[in-house]
């Protein structure tokens, strides 16, 4: 099967997060490195799920509490990352629960988000992978021009 994958000009590479008991991806292309949590230090003014900005090697990065921008509920594990992606305008941390795998996606794996998913303009599509499903983010729609 890994042939059929490589001979898939349309699939994907994608580092794979977790935010509960949910599985996320992002591509591989736009992660520009992945930290241990540090407390971001608050801005204010920002909106609820900016934690705040850090400094990473003389950069300051904002930091955007996953968990709260989805409206996803419970705790940050002790284990908790940092994923710092890299946008065309910008670079964004995201809060993550834990950094799982990197994963490669073929195109016929991957369907549209369903109809009812919600107001989710940043959901590229959702993999199916053998009984699990990953939903795959469109960065720069979820981190778009209104402010993360």
């Amino acid at each position: 099967m890994s042939t059929d994958i490589a001979a898939d000009p349309q699939s994907r590479q994608l580092v794979v997060f977790t935010l509960g008991s949910e599985e996320y991806g992002v591509p591989i292309t736009l992660v520009q490195e992945i930290i241990r949590y540090t407390s971001p230090r608050p801005i204010p003014g920002s909106p609820s799920h900016v934690e705040g900005v850090i400094n990473l090697r003389g950069r300051i990065i904002p930091v955007v509490d996953l968990r709260s921008r989805f409206g996803a509920y419970g705790d940050r594990p002790e284990e908790a990352k940092i994923v710092i992606v890299e946008l065309p305008d910008s670079t964004i941390g995201m809060t993550v629960d834990e950094v799982k795998e990197v994963l490669t996606v073929s195109s016929d794996q991957c369907e549209p988000p369903p109809d009812g998913a919600g107001d989710a303009e940043y959901l590229d599509s959702v993999a199916k992978l053998d009984g699990r499903l990953l939903v795959m983010l469109d960065m720069p729609k979820l981190f778009g021009d209104v402010g993360y």
